[in-house]
Protein backbone atom coordinates (compact mmCIF):
# COMPACT_ATOMS: atom_id res chain seq x y z
CA UNK A 1 0.00 0.00 0.00
CA UNK A 2 1.12 3.57 -0.48
CA UNK A 3 0.31 7.15 0.29
CA UNK A 4 -1.18 8.93 -2.70
CA UNK A 5 -2.57 12.36 -3.37
CA UNK A 6 -6.34 12.10 -3.60
CA UNK A 7 -6.68 13.28 -7.19
CA UNK A 8 -7.41 11.48 -10.41
CA UNK A 9 -4.23 9.48 -10.91
CA UNK A 10 -4.49 9.22 -14.68
CA UNK A 11 -4.68 12.97 -15.08
CA UNK A 12 -1.94 15.57 -14.73
CA UNK A 13 -2.00 18.53 -12.35
CA UNK A 14 -1.14 22.18 -12.93
CA UNK A 15 -0.59 25.64 -11.49
CA UNK A 16 1.45 28.85 -11.85
CA UNK A 17 2.11 31.91 -9.75
CA UNK A 18 -0.10 34.96 -10.23
CA UNK A 19 -0.46 38.45 -8.85
CA UNK A 20 -2.39 38.95 -5.63
CA UNK A 21 -5.93 40.29 -5.93
CA UNK A 22 -7.04 42.26 -2.91
CA UNK A 23 -10.34 41.24 -1.36
CA UNK A 24 -13.02 43.93 -1.68
CA UNK A 25 -15.10 44.92 1.34
CA UNK A 26 -17.41 42.18 2.54
CA UNK A 27 -21.06 42.43 1.62
CA UNK A 28 -24.06 41.99 3.87
CA UNK A 29 -24.39 38.36 2.85
CA UNK A 30 -23.60 35.88 5.62
CA UNK A 31 -21.68 32.61 5.54
CA UNK A 32 -23.60 29.44 4.79
CA UNK A 33 -22.41 28.04 8.11
CA UNK A 34 -23.14 30.98 10.41
CA UNK A 35 -23.97 29.62 13.90
CA UNK A 36 -27.45 31.14 13.88
CA UNK A 37 -28.25 29.46 10.56
CA UNK A 38 -26.79 26.12 11.61
CA UNK A 39 -28.47 25.87 15.01
CA UNK A 40 -31.85 24.96 13.56
CA UNK A 41 -30.61 22.26 11.21
CA UNK A 42 -27.49 20.73 12.79
CA UNK A 43 -28.10 17.12 13.90
CA UNK A 44 -28.27 16.44 17.60
CA UNK A 45 -25.21 15.15 19.42
CA UNK A 46 -24.50 11.48 18.89
CA UNK A 47 -25.66 9.46 15.89
CA UNK A 48 -27.63 11.79 13.62
CA UNK A 49 -30.92 10.82 12.04
CA UNK A 50 -29.82 12.34 8.74
CA UNK A 51 -27.15 14.67 7.32
CA UNK A 52 -29.50 15.88 4.58
CA UNK A 53 -30.33 19.34 5.96
CA UNK A 54 -26.67 19.95 6.83
CA UNK A 55 -25.52 18.91 3.35
CA UNK A 56 -28.16 21.03 1.63
CA UNK A 57 -26.77 24.09 3.39
CA UNK A 58 -23.06 23.33 2.85
CA UNK A 59 -22.85 21.65 -0.56
CA UNK A 60 -23.37 24.83 -2.65
CA UNK A 61 -20.09 26.24 -1.28
CA UNK A 62 -18.06 23.24 -2.53
CA UNK A 63 -16.71 23.45 -6.08
CA UNK A 64 -15.12 21.32 -8.77
CA UNK A 65 -11.71 22.45 -10.03
CA UNK A 66 -10.07 21.42 -13.28
CA UNK A 67 -6.99 22.55 -15.17
CA UNK A 68 -5.92 22.36 -18.79
CA UNK A 69 -2.22 21.90 -19.36
CA UNK A 70 0.27 21.65 -22.18
CA UNK A 71 3.25 19.36 -22.01
CA UNK A 72 6.09 19.01 -24.48
CA UNK A 73 6.92 15.41 -25.32
CA UNK A 74 10.09 14.53 -27.23
CA UNK A 75 9.21 12.13 -30.03
CA UNK A 76 11.43 9.33 -31.26
CA UNK A 77 13.81 10.28 -34.09
CA UNK A 78 12.68 9.82 -37.66
CA UNK A 79 13.24 6.46 -39.31
CA UNK A 80 15.32 6.95 -42.46
CA UNK A 81 14.06 3.60 -43.73
CA UNK A 82 10.36 4.56 -43.51
CA UNK A 83 8.45 3.23 -46.47
CA UNK A 84 11.02 0.49 -47.18
CA UNK A 85 11.18 -3.21 -46.19
CA UNK A 86 13.78 -2.24 -43.55
CA UNK A 87 11.43 0.08 -41.60
CA UNK A 88 10.38 -2.44 -38.93
CA UNK A 89 13.91 -3.78 -38.60
CA UNK A 90 15.38 -0.41 -37.62
CA UNK A 91 12.31 0.96 -35.80
CA UNK A 92 11.72 4.66 -35.07
CA UNK A 93 9.10 7.06 -36.34
CA UNK A 94 8.11 7.66 -39.91
CA UNK A 95 9.39 10.55 -41.95
CA UNK A 96 9.19 13.89 -40.20
CA UNK A 97 9.45 12.46 -36.65
CA UNK A 98 11.81 13.61 -33.92
CA UNK A 99 10.41 17.11 -33.32
CA UNK A 100 8.90 17.86 -29.87
CA UNK A 101 5.14 17.40 -29.73
CA UNK A 102 2.78 19.39 -27.52
CA UNK A 103 0.12 17.29 -25.83
CA UNK A 104 -2.84 18.34 -23.75
CA UNK A 105 -3.47 17.13 -20.21
CA UNK A 106 -5.81 18.00 -17.38
CA UNK A 107 -6.33 17.58 -13.65
CA UNK A 108 -9.45 17.28 -11.53
CA UNK A 109 -9.94 18.13 -7.89
CA UNK A 110 -12.16 19.91 -5.40
CA UNK A 111 -12.24 23.16 -3.46
CA UNK A 112 -14.53 25.42 -1.45
CA UNK A 113 -15.52 29.08 -1.40
CA UNK A 114 -14.50 31.11 1.66
CA UNK A 115 -16.02 34.46 0.61
CA UNK A 116 -19.06 35.65 -1.30
CA UNK A 117 -16.80 37.38 -3.84
CA UNK A 118 -15.11 34.25 -5.11
CA UNK A 119 -12.06 33.24 -3.09
CA UNK A 120 -11.57 29.45 -3.38
CA UNK A 121 -9.34 27.20 -1.25
CA UNK A 122 -7.87 24.00 -2.67
CA UNK A 123 -4.73 21.84 -2.57
CA UNK A 124 -1.63 23.06 -4.36
CA UNK A 125 -1.22 19.72 -6.12
CA UNK A 126 -4.64 20.18 -7.74
CA UNK A 127 -3.44 23.28 -9.62
CA UNK A 128 0.30 22.58 -9.89
CA UNK A 129 2.07 21.35 -13.06
CA UNK A 130 1.56 17.62 -13.30
CA UNK A 131 4.83 16.74 -15.03
CA UNK A 132 8.23 18.15 -15.85
CA UNK A 133 7.88 20.60 -18.70
CA UNK A 134 4.13 21.02 -18.21
CA UNK A 135 2.50 24.45 -18.14
CA UNK A 136 -0.97 25.36 -16.95
CA UNK A 137 -3.08 27.03 -19.60
CA UNK A 138 -6.23 27.59 -17.55
CA UNK A 139 -7.98 26.79 -14.27
CA UNK A 140 -11.76 26.33 -14.25
CA UNK A 141 -14.05 26.39 -11.21
CA UNK A 142 -17.51 24.81 -11.54
CA UNK A 143 -20.21 25.44 -8.93
CA UNK A 144 -22.92 22.97 -7.98
CA UNK A 145 -25.36 24.96 -10.14
CA UNK A 146 -23.04 24.10 -13.08
CA UNK A 147 -21.90 27.67 -13.62
CA UNK A 148 -18.29 27.78 -14.81
CA UNK A 149 -15.69 30.44 -14.06
CA UNK A 150 -12.10 30.92 -15.15
CA UNK A 151 -10.01 31.21 -12.00
CA UNK A 152 -6.90 33.24 -11.23
CA UNK A 153 -4.23 31.74 -8.99
CA UNK A 154 -3.83 34.19 -6.10
CA UNK A 155 -1.09 32.24 -4.35
CA UNK A 156 0.20 28.79 -3.55
CA UNK A 157 2.28 27.12 -0.86
CA UNK A 158 3.75 23.75 -1.90
CA UNK A 159 5.05 22.94 1.60
CA UNK A 160 1.58 22.91 3.16
CA UNK A 161 0.02 21.81 -0.16
CA UNK A 162 -2.41 24.74 -0.17
CA UNK A 163 -3.51 27.15 -2.90
CA UNK A 164 -5.89 30.09 -3.13
CA UNK A 165 -7.89 30.90 -6.28
CA UNK A 166 -10.16 33.82 -7.22
CA UNK A 167 -13.14 33.83 -9.57
CA UNK A 168 -14.88 36.96 -10.79
CA UNK A 169 -18.31 36.70 -9.19
CA UNK A 170 -20.27 38.05 -6.22
CA UNK A 171 -23.13 36.90 -4.02
CA UNK A 172 -21.72 33.37 -3.85
CA UNK A 173 -22.39 30.79 -1.12
CA UNK A 174 -19.35 30.31 1.12
CA UNK A 175 -18.24 28.64 4.34
CA UNK A 176 -15.82 29.51 7.13
CA UNK A 177 -12.99 27.69 8.88
CA UNK A 178 -13.71 26.20 12.28
CA UNK A 179 -11.48 25.25 15.22
CA UNK A 180 -9.83 21.90 14.47
CA UNK A 181 -8.13 21.89 17.88
CA UNK A 182 -11.52 21.00 19.39
CA UNK A 183 -11.96 17.92 17.19
CA UNK A 184 -11.89 14.61 19.03
CA UNK A 185 -11.34 11.08 17.86
CA UNK A 186 -14.77 9.60 17.28
CA UNK A 187 -16.47 12.86 16.20
CA UNK A 188 -18.71 12.68 13.15
CA UNK A 189 -17.36 14.40 10.01
CA UNK A 190 -18.68 15.00 6.47
CA UNK A 191 -16.48 15.17 3.36
CA UNK A 192 -17.76 16.84 0.19
CA UNK A 193 -15.87 16.74 -3.10
CA UNK A 194 -15.66 15.50 -6.65
CA UNK A 195 -14.21 11.95 -6.62
CA UNK A 196 -13.09 10.60 -10.00
CA UNK A 197 -14.75 13.61 -11.66
CA UNK A 198 -18.23 12.10 -11.36
CA UNK A 199 -19.74 15.16 -9.68
CA UNK A 200 -20.38 16.54 -6.22
CA UNK A 201 -20.39 13.68 -3.73
CA UNK A 202 -20.98 13.55 0.03
CA UNK A 203 -19.50 10.96 2.39
CA UNK A 204 -19.63 10.69 6.17
CA UNK A 205 -17.50 9.05 8.82
CA UNK A 206 -15.66 9.83 12.00
CA UNK A 207 -12.35 11.33 13.04
CA UNK A 208 -10.15 8.23 13.18
CA UNK A 209 -7.00 9.92 14.55
CA UNK A 210 -5.48 13.34 15.17
CA UNK A 211 -1.96 14.62 14.49
CA UNK A 212 -1.30 11.72 12.15
CA UNK A 213 2.20 11.75 10.61
CA UNK A 214 2.41 10.37 7.06
CA UNK A 215 5.93 11.37 6.00
CA UNK A 216 4.69 14.27 3.87
CA UNK A 217 7.24 16.86 5.03
CA UNK A 218 7.45 19.87 7.33
CA UNK A 219 3.68 20.27 7.60
CA UNK A 220 3.17 16.60 8.33
CA UNK A 221 0.26 16.49 10.79
CA UNK A 222 -3.15 15.42 9.55
CA UNK A 223 -6.65 14.54 10.68
CA UNK A 224 -7.33 10.92 9.74
CA UNK A 225 -10.87 9.88 8.83
CA UNK A 226 -12.76 6.84 7.57
CA UNK A 227 -15.14 9.04 5.57
CA UNK A 228 -14.69 7.84 1.99
CA UNK A 229 -12.10 10.01 0.25
CA UNK A 230 -11.00 9.07 -3.26
CA UNK A 231 -9.00 10.48 -6.14
CA UNK A 232 -10.54 13.83 -7.00
CA UNK A 233 -11.54 14.68 -3.42
CA UNK A 234 -8.31 16.65 -2.96
CA UNK A 235 -8.93 20.22 -1.86
CA UNK A 236 -12.48 19.56 -0.69
CA UNK A 237 -13.63 20.46 2.83
CA UNK A 238 -14.11 18.24 5.87
CA UNK A 239 -16.99 19.53 8.02
CA UNK A 240 -17.92 18.86 11.62
CA UNK A 241 -21.58 18.55 12.61
CA UNK A 242 -21.81 22.28 13.26
CA UNK A 243 -20.94 22.92 9.62
CA UNK A 244 -17.43 24.20 10.35
CA UNK A 245 -14.53 23.43 7.99
CA UNK A 246 -12.09 21.61 10.27
CA UNK A 247 -9.92 20.12 7.53
CA UNK A 248 -9.00 20.09 3.84
CA UNK A 249 -9.00 16.60 2.31
CA UNK A 250 -5.54 16.02 0.92
CA UNK A 251 -4.26 12.43 0.87
CA UNK A 252 -5.40 8.83 0.89
CA UNK A 253 -3.75 5.63 2.05
CA UNK A 254 -4.49 3.53 -1.00
CA UNK A 255 -4.60 -0.20 -1.60
CA UNK A 256 -3.76 -2.08 -4.78
CA UNK A 257 -6.70 -0.49 -6.60
CA UNK A 258 -5.67 3.04 -5.64
CA UNK A 259 -9.12 3.65 -4.15
CA UNK A 260 -10.55 4.32 -0.72
CA UNK A 261 -9.91 1.75 2.01
CA UNK A 262 -11.19 3.85 4.89
CA UNK A 263 -7.98 5.79 5.60
CA UNK A 264 -7.98 9.40 4.40
CA UNK A 265 -6.17 12.50 5.60
CA UNK A 266 -7.10 16.16 5.87
CA UNK A 267 -4.96 19.24 6.58
CA UNK A 268 -6.21 20.63 9.93
CA UNK A 269 -7.87 24.05 9.81
CA UNK A 270 -5.50 25.24 12.54
CA UNK A 271 -2.60 24.79 10.08
CA UNK A 272 -4.43 25.76 6.90
CA UNK A 273 -6.12 29.02 7.89
CA UNK A 274 -2.94 30.99 8.75
CA UNK A 275 -1.44 30.02 5.38
CA UNK A 276 -4.60 30.98 3.47
CA UNK A 277 -4.77 34.32 5.32
CA UNK A 278 -1.20 35.11 4.24
CA UNK A 279 -1.87 34.08 0.66
CA UNK A 280 -4.91 36.36 0.56
CA UNK A 281 -2.87 39.30 1.84
CA UNK A 282 0.09 38.58 -0.43
CA UNK A 283 2.37 38.05 2.57
CA UNK A 284 5.47 35.91 2.04
CA UNK A 285 5.33 32.59 3.88
CA UNK A 286 8.58 31.89 5.74
CA UNK A 287 9.23 28.81 7.86
CA UNK A 288 11.93 27.84 10.29
CA UNK A 289 14.92 25.72 9.27
CA UNK A 290 17.69 23.89 11.10
CA UNK A 291 19.58 22.25 8.25
CA UNK A 292 19.53 18.67 9.53
CA UNK A 293 18.42 15.31 8.22
CA UNK A 294 16.35 13.70 11.00
CA UNK A 295 15.05 10.17 11.27
CA UNK A 296 12.62 8.62 13.79
CA UNK A 297 14.03 7.02 16.91
CA UNK A 298 12.37 3.62 16.64
CA UNK A 299 12.36 0.94 19.34
CA UNK A 300 15.54 -0.78 18.14
CA UNK A 301 17.46 2.50 17.85
CA UNK A 302 16.32 3.55 21.33
CA UNK A 303 17.44 0.19 22.74
CA UNK A 304 20.86 0.54 21.10
CA UNK A 305 21.34 4.01 22.61
CA UNK A 306 19.87 2.96 25.97
CA UNK A 307 17.19 5.63 25.68
CA UNK A 308 13.47 5.38 26.47
CA UNK A 309 11.05 5.08 23.57
CA UNK A 310 9.64 8.18 21.90
CA UNK A 311 12.39 10.45 23.22
CA UNK A 312 13.03 12.44 20.05
CA UNK A 313 14.58 12.05 16.61
CA UNK A 314 18.05 11.04 15.45
CA UNK A 315 20.19 13.45 13.45
CA UNK A 316 21.64 11.53 10.50
CA UNK A 317 23.08 14.54 8.66
CA UNK A 318 23.98 18.17 9.32
CA UNK A 319 24.29 20.65 6.44
CA UNK A 320 27.54 22.68 6.66
CA UNK A 321 27.08 26.35 7.48
CA UNK A 322 23.39 26.02 8.36
CA UNK A 323 21.85 26.91 11.78
CA UNK A 324 22.31 23.45 13.34
CA UNK A 325 25.95 23.29 12.27
CA UNK A 326 26.62 26.77 13.67
CA UNK A 327 24.99 25.78 16.96
CA UNK A 328 27.13 22.66 17.31
CA UNK A 329 24.52 19.99 16.62
CA UNK A 330 26.22 16.81 15.39
CA UNK A 331 25.36 13.63 13.55
CA UNK A 332 24.19 11.06 16.10
CA UNK A 333 22.56 13.60 18.43
CA UNK A 334 19.00 12.85 19.50
CA UNK A 335 16.91 16.04 19.57
CA UNK A 336 14.25 15.73 22.27
CA UNK A 337 12.68 19.21 22.35
CA UNK A 338 12.52 22.44 20.36
CA UNK A 339 11.86 25.68 22.22
CA UNK A 340 10.38 23.71 25.10
CA UNK A 341 8.09 21.59 22.89
CA UNK A 342 8.79 17.83 23.01
CA UNK A 343 9.64 16.02 19.79
CA UNK A 344 7.11 13.20 19.59
CA UNK A 345 5.35 11.01 17.07
CA UNK A 346 2.56 13.62 16.97
CA UNK A 347 4.92 16.60 16.62
CA UNK A 348 7.95 15.78 14.48
CA UNK A 349 11.20 17.76 14.57
CA UNK A 350 10.54 19.15 11.08
CA UNK A 351 7.04 20.26 12.05
CA UNK A 352 8.16 22.01 15.24
CA UNK A 353 11.07 23.79 13.56
CA UNK A 354 8.97 24.85 10.55
CA UNK A 355 6.58 26.63 12.92
CA UNK A 356 9.35 28.68 14.56
CA UNK A 357 10.01 32.24 13.32
CA UNK A 358 13.12 32.59 11.13
CA UNK A 359 15.74 34.73 12.85
CA UNK A 360 14.58 33.88 16.37
CA UNK A 361 16.98 32.30 18.88
CA UNK A 362 15.56 29.23 20.61
CA UNK A 363 16.83 26.43 22.89
CA UNK A 364 17.14 22.94 21.43
CA UNK A 365 17.50 20.10 23.92
CA UNK A 366 19.35 16.98 22.80
CA UNK A 367 21.01 13.81 24.03
CA UNK A 368 24.63 13.17 23.05
CA UNK A 369 26.50 10.06 24.17
CA UNK A 370 23.85 9.45 26.82
CA UNK A 371 24.05 12.96 28.30
CA UNK A 372 21.42 15.69 28.01
CA UNK A 373 22.48 19.12 26.86
CA UNK A 374 20.90 22.28 25.46
CA UNK A 375 22.18 24.36 22.57
CA UNK A 376 21.02 27.78 21.43
CA UNK A 377 20.05 27.97 17.75
CA UNK A 378 19.27 30.95 15.54
CA UNK A 379 16.51 29.60 13.28
CA UNK A 380 17.06 29.97 9.54
CA UNK A 381 14.57 30.23 6.68
CA UNK A 382 13.47 26.96 5.12
CA UNK A 383 14.41 26.70 1.41
CA UNK A 384 11.96 25.50 -1.21
CA UNK A 385 11.22 21.80 -1.44
CA UNK A 386 12.95 21.62 -4.84
CA UNK A 387 16.09 23.15 -3.37
CA UNK A 388 16.05 20.73 -0.44
CA UNK A 389 15.62 17.75 -2.76
CA UNK A 390 18.47 18.89 -4.99
CA UNK A 391 20.75 19.41 -1.98
CA UNK A 392 19.98 15.95 -0.57
CA UNK A 393 21.32 14.21 -3.67
CA UNK A 394 18.66 11.55 -3.20
CA UNK A 395 17.27 9.51 -6.05
CA UNK A 396 14.29 7.23 -6.49
CA UNK A 397 16.25 3.99 -6.58
CA UNK A 398 18.23 3.61 -3.40
CA UNK A 399 18.67 -0.09 -4.00
CA UNK A 400 20.19 0.27 -7.44
CA UNK A 401 23.78 -0.15 -6.19
CA UNK A 402 26.07 -2.36 -8.23
CA UNK A 403 27.85 -5.13 -6.39
CA UNK A 404 31.30 -3.81 -5.38
CA UNK A 405 34.65 -5.48 -5.74
CA UNK A 406 35.80 -5.68 -2.12
CA UNK A 407 39.11 -7.45 -2.46
CA UNK A 408 40.87 -8.57 0.67
CA UNK A 409 40.14 -10.93 3.55
CA UNK A 410 36.71 -10.48 5.11
CA UNK A 411 36.67 -10.45 8.89
CA UNK A 412 34.08 -12.67 10.59
CA UNK A 413 34.07 -10.01 13.36
CA UNK A 414 30.36 -9.44 13.02
CA UNK A 415 29.17 -12.94 13.75
CA UNK A 416 26.80 -11.48 16.33
CA UNK A 417 25.71 -8.87 13.79
CA UNK A 418 25.43 -11.29 10.90
CA UNK A 419 27.98 -9.36 8.84
CA UNK A 420 31.42 -9.75 7.32
CA UNK A 421 33.35 -6.50 6.86
CA UNK A 422 36.63 -5.24 5.42
CA UNK A 423 38.47 -1.95 5.86
CA UNK A 424 37.51 0.79 3.43
CA UNK A 425 40.38 1.57 1.04
CA UNK A 426 40.51 4.33 -1.62
CA UNK A 427 40.14 1.69 -4.36
CA UNK A 428 37.07 0.13 -2.71
CA UNK A 429 35.60 3.62 -2.17
CA UNK A 430 35.89 4.28 -5.92
CA UNK A 431 34.37 0.89 -6.75
CA UNK A 432 31.32 1.34 -4.55
CA UNK A 433 30.81 5.03 -5.39
CA UNK A 434 31.25 6.66 -1.99
CA UNK A 435 32.96 9.99 -1.42
CA UNK A 436 36.69 9.88 -0.71
CA UNK A 437 36.11 11.69 2.60
CA UNK A 438 34.07 8.77 4.00
CA UNK A 439 35.86 6.45 6.44
CA UNK A 440 34.69 3.18 7.95
CA UNK A 441 34.38 -0.50 7.14
CA UNK A 442 32.63 -2.05 4.14
CA UNK A 443 30.04 -4.82 4.30
CA UNK A 444 31.41 -7.65 2.20
CA UNK A 445 28.73 -10.18 3.08
CA UNK A 446 25.63 -10.74 5.21
CA UNK A 447 23.92 -13.67 6.92
CA UNK A 448 20.46 -13.86 5.26
CA UNK A 449 18.94 -15.18 8.49
CA UNK A 450 20.11 -12.18 10.52
CA UNK A 451 18.53 -8.78 11.07
CA UNK A 452 21.50 -7.22 9.26
CA UNK A 453 20.84 -9.47 6.28
CA UNK A 454 17.41 -7.87 5.93
CA UNK A 455 18.62 -4.27 6.30
CA UNK A 456 22.13 -4.03 4.84
CA UNK A 457 23.78 -5.10 1.61
CA UNK A 458 27.22 -5.72 0.22
CA UNK A 459 28.96 -2.39 -0.36
CA UNK A 460 27.36 -0.47 2.50
CA UNK A 461 29.89 1.50 4.56
CA UNK A 462 29.57 1.38 8.34
CA UNK A 463 30.87 4.76 9.54
CA UNK A 464 30.11 4.41 13.24
CA UNK A 465 28.54 2.04 15.75
CA UNK A 466 26.73 3.23 18.88
CA UNK A 467 28.13 6.71 18.23
CA UNK A 468 31.78 5.60 18.00
CA UNK A 469 33.67 5.92 14.68
CA UNK A 470 34.62 2.60 13.12
CA UNK A 471 37.87 2.47 11.13
CA UNK A 472 38.69 -1.23 11.26
CA UNK A 473 36.88 -4.55 11.62
CA UNK A 474 38.53 -4.90 15.03
CA UNK A 475 37.03 -1.58 16.16
CA UNK A 476 33.57 -2.78 15.18
CA UNK A 477 34.16 -6.05 17.01
CA UNK A 478 35.10 -4.19 20.18
CA UNK A 479 31.94 -2.08 20.08
CA UNK A 480 29.76 -5.16 19.55
CA UNK A 481 31.47 -6.93 22.46
CA UNK A 482 30.89 -3.93 24.73
CA UNK A 483 27.21 -3.84 23.75
CA UNK A 484 26.89 -7.52 24.70
CA UNK A 485 28.55 -6.87 28.08
CA UNK A 486 26.18 -3.95 28.67
CA UNK A 487 23.19 -6.19 27.94
CA UNK A 488 22.07 -4.21 24.88
CA UNK A 489 20.14 -6.30 22.34
CA UNK A 490 20.84 -3.89 19.47
CA UNK A 491 23.74 -1.99 17.92
CA UNK A 492 23.04 1.29 16.12
CA UNK A 493 25.09 1.61 12.93
CA UNK A 494 25.53 4.78 10.87
CA UNK A 495 25.59 3.60 7.26
CA UNK A 496 26.61 5.33 4.04
CA UNK A 497 25.37 3.90 0.74
CA UNK A 498 27.01 5.31 -2.39
CA UNK A 499 26.54 9.11 -2.37
CA UNK A 500 23.12 9.01 -0.73
CA UNK A 501 22.62 10.71 2.64
CA UNK A 502 23.81 8.57 5.54
CA UNK A 503 21.27 6.93 7.84
CA UNK A 504 21.17 5.22 11.23
CA UNK A 505 20.27 1.51 11.05
CA UNK A 506 19.58 -0.44 14.27
CA UNK A 507 20.79 -4.07 14.01
CA UNK A 508 19.59 -6.74 16.43
CA UNK A 509 22.35 -8.99 17.73
CA UNK A 510 22.11 -12.69 16.94
CA UNK A 511 21.47 -14.94 19.90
Amino acid sequence: MRYAYAITGALLLGGAAAAVTLQPPASAQTAQNEPAAMAAIAPRAGAPVSFADLVAKLQPAVVNISTKQSIKVQQAPANPFAGTPFAELFGGQGQGGGAPAVREAQSLGSGFLISDDGYVVTNNHVVAPGAKGATVDSITVILTNRKEYTAKLVGRDPISDLALLKINATGLPFVKFGDSTRARVGDWVIAIGNPFGIGSTVTAGIVSALHRVTGAGAYDRFIQTDAAINQGNSGGPMFDLSGNVIGINSQIFAGQSGGNIGIGFAIPAEDAKPVIDKLMKGTAIARGYLGVGPQPLDDDSAAALNLPKNTGELIRSVSPGEPADKAGIKVGDVVVSVNGKPVTQDASLSYLVANETPGSRIPVELVRAGKKMTVSVVIGTRPSEDALLAASGANDDEDGMSQPDTEGPASPVANKLGLAVVALTPQIARNIGVDSTVSGVVVSGTDPSSDAGQKLKRGDVIVSANGTPVGTPEALSAIVSQAIRDGRPTVLLYVQRQRLPGAFVPIKLKK
